[in-house]
């Protein structure tokens, strides 16, 4: 499958302007890949995830990584290519940011001016994957 990374970029860099990491990531990856799930289902399902767990940044997993996990899920059939891709997709953001802990990106929520390419970033790896 393969998704249009200039769209994709796009809804996220939208979304993020009023919906956290992890909003943002999944409905942009799934909106793109035309996944069957409203908007607000996609919202009730991510945000639980947004300041590194329920807005608590304190070593919690970046809602980008989370997101696009979640995506991946709702996107693929073959739960060993999930599986591969999310170890992928962890291992890659953890190798570009040196951590996936929403913590030590936004130091502690103080700075959220690197979510956004944190989105795009992860997002463009989920769209490489889908491709392959």
């Amino acid at each position: 499958m393969k998704l249009d990374k200039e769209i994709l970029e796009e809804k996220i860099r939208e979304y993020r302007s009023f919906k956290s990491c992890s909003e943002s990531t999944l409905m942009g990856l799934c909106e793109c890949a035309n996944v069957d799930m409203s908007q607000a289902e996609m919202c009730k399902l991510a945000c639980g995830f947004a300041g590194g767990m329920g807005g608590t940044f304190d070593e919690g997993t970046c809602g980008a990584v989370t997101g696009a996990l979640m995506a991946n899920g709702l996107i693929l059939d073959d739960t060993v290519k999930i599986k591969a891709n999310a170890k992928e997709i962890f291992n890659t953001f953890k190798e570009e940011y040196g951590t996936v802990r929403c913590d030590i990106i936004s130091k502690n929520g103080e700075d959220k001016s690197p979510c956004v390419d944190c989105c795009v970033f992860i997002a463009n790896k989920v769209a490489d994957l889908l491709d392959e």
